[in-house]
């Protein structure tokens, strides 16, 4: 299996979420956590990051049927 790592510009444009709404989601655990990359830099597994917003396409669907 490859292990796809994205930085936060693909990982923002993909979600549409801002830089530090990113990290709020992260703070509270609704979010994939980063991986360490190096010193200063971090990424996100591209497949977590799809998981992510499939369930929130999932639950967005959920609510409009409920």
């Amino acid at each position: 299996m490859e292990h796809k790592i994205i930085r936060l510009p693909i990982v923002k444009e993909r979600t549409g979420l801002s830089r530090s709404t990113i990290y709020n989601k992260m703070a509270d655990k609704s979010f994939p956590r980063s991986v360490q990359l190096g010193a200063r830099a971090i990424g996100w597994y591209a497949a977590d990051i799809d998981q992510w917003i499939l369930n929130r396409v999932s639950a967005s669907k959920n609510e409009v049927d409920a």
